[in-house]
């Protein structure tokens, strides 16, 4: 429901993952800008994610760009999965994904912030999205935060677990950044 003149939440979880995070970062930048008037975007940031905002000099750029941002103390702190299940948020994106996040949504481990969060929105049917940073199986190239490129090897196993979630409820899974603009379009729509 659509209440006139208020925005609605969107919770953008970030994990331990450098892959695809730069692109990830401007583009949310870009749905702040494009959506200001119909979503709050509220950042949640994993412990691991913590880290990699940092080796990436992101964290800054992050705590200027969005009004809200909190990072995981555990679990059930900062209360995401409370909120998500009270229906506080129009959808929760996490982007980009570990394997390790991927994985514990898939085997349904709820221990950390983000997993937490996942796995009560599929329960409560809000809508759930998820940038695997290891989409397909096979060799892919990722970018360091020196502008080096390293060559990672993408296992059957992890391919295996972004397809079982995109087959659970209220689950959508994406590969690129790119795709992001489109979510928030369908969103704003509704």
């Amino acid at each position: 429901m659509i209440v006139k003149g208020k925005r609605r939440k969107v919770a953008w979880g970030i994990t331990g993952s450098g892959e695809k995070i730069l692109e990830t970062v401007e583009i949310m930048e870009e749905m702040k800008k494009k959506y200001r008037k119909t979503f709050d975007i509220r950042v949640f940031i994993s412990k691991a994610g913590d880290q990699v905002l940092k080796y990436y000099n992101l964290s800054n750029t992050l705590e200027t760009i969005f009004d809200k941002t909190w990072t995981e103390i555990n679990a059930n702190s900062p209360f995401l999965a409370g909120q998500i299940q009270l229906g506080k948020f129009e959808f929760l994106m996490v982007a980009p994904a570990t394997s390790n996040t991927v994985a514990k949504i898939s085997l349904r481990i709820a221990d950390t912030l983000l997993t937490n969060a996942s796995i009560m929105g599929q329960k409560t049917s809000t809508p759930i999205y998820v940038m695997p940073t290891d989409f397909r199986e096979g060799t892919t190239i990722t970018k360091l935060p020196n502008g080096k490129d390293l060559k990672l090897n993408i296992t059957h196993e992890d391919a295996e677990h972004v397809e079982k979630i995109s087959k659970m409820p209220n689950t959508h899974v994406f590969e690129h950044p790119s795709d992001i603009p489109s979510i928030f379009e369908k969103h704003a729509t509704n």
